[in-house]
């Protein structure tokens, strides 16, 4: 059977704390990464903490895009999922962590509609 979908889980760890606080920046970021990876967007949905911190949701055809950042650390954790073979959701999460300014990227994909869940060990990438 081939994969219903690929879901890309992200650490992202030295990123911009200015930038992580900044909801219409990251929502920016979102909508970019979705279109740049080829999907097509329908809804978006953020959400500004106080004192600080961002969570948000871009709904795309394929799947979905989301983030909760936490400033206070330079940390974002994000996901990327998409169904198909069509869009590469690397392309989208290295879009986020380049834009982000991280400078450790800790990712691991995972083949989804596949049967028992199998991870991978983390790939990371020094920025």
């Amino acid at each position: 059977m081939d994969t219903m979908g690929r879901h890309v889980i992200a650490e992202l760890w030295g990123c911009d704390m200015e930038k992580l606080n900044d909801m219409s920046y990251i929502e920016r970021v979102f909508v970019n990464a979705a279109l740049k990876a080829g999907a097509e967007v329908r809804e978006v949905a953020f959400h500004k903490f106080a004192p600080q911190g961002v969570s948000g949701v871009v709904i795309i055809s394929e799947s979905h895009l989301t983030i909760h950042s936490f400033p206070e650390h330079g940390y974002a954790s994000i996901d990327v999922y998409t169904c198909g073979d069509r869009i590469n959701p690397n392309v989208a999460a290295d879009y986020i962590a380049s834009s982000l300014g991280a400078d450790k990227q800790e990712t691991v994909e995972v083949p989804r509609g596949m049967g028992p869940v199998k991870v991978e060990a983390p790939q990371i990438n020094a920025l």
